[in-house]
């Protein structure tokens, strides 16, 4: 065999063994607690049956600020059909401006504040935002979008998902 074509063997092994990791289906969301802007708390387990968006996000994010009216939207659209939004600001984000930017924008879904950064490390050590999650019925992550995701492929999804039993 040629060094050459050696390298290329090398390289689509490595690139198969890399897509296999990734795409090994879906993985259970890590069983984390959160508190909510209004005291409470919720868990991973209270998103069983639903299908939820789990969006990490910050007011000092330009693209979080951006993507928030669609997924004010996307939220308002799925609803009443089973699906939920959680909304995760940063432990950087300052607690009152999360407060201001979800009481002026009317956010319709639960907002928490990540006081300790625990759970943005439990979801894998999330750092960049927005980064934004789909879970599905039984509580198992199926996509991970770094950025705005496409919303008219996540629309796809969640309708898939909402179908399923």
């Amino acid at each position: 065999m040629k060094p050459g074509s050696i390298v290329s063997v090398v390289a689509i092994a490595l690139a198969i063994g890399v897509g296999l990791f990734f795409n090994a289906g879906p993985s259970h969301a890590p069983q984390t607690s959160f508190v909510l802007l209004d005291g409470s708390q919720k868990t991973t387990a209270d998103m069983k049956g639903k299908v939820t968006l789990v969006n990490f996000w910050a007011t000092s994010c330009t693209s979080c600020v951006d993507e928030m009216p669609k997924i004010i939207a996307t939220h308002d659209k799925y609803k009443a059909k089973g699906f939920d939004t959680l909304a995760i600001a940063m432990s950087y984000d300052p607690p009152s401006y999360v407060v201001n930017f979800s009481q002026t924008r009317k956010l319709p879904f639960n907002v928490a504040i990540d006081n300790t950064g625990n759970v943005a490390k439990a979801w894998g050590d999330v750092k960049l935002t927005p980064t934004t999650y789909l879970v599905n019925k039984r509580g198992q992550i199926v996509k991970r979008y770094v950025g705005i995701p496409d919303f008219k492929e996540l629309h796809l999804l969640i309708e898939s998902l909402l179908a399923e039993a």
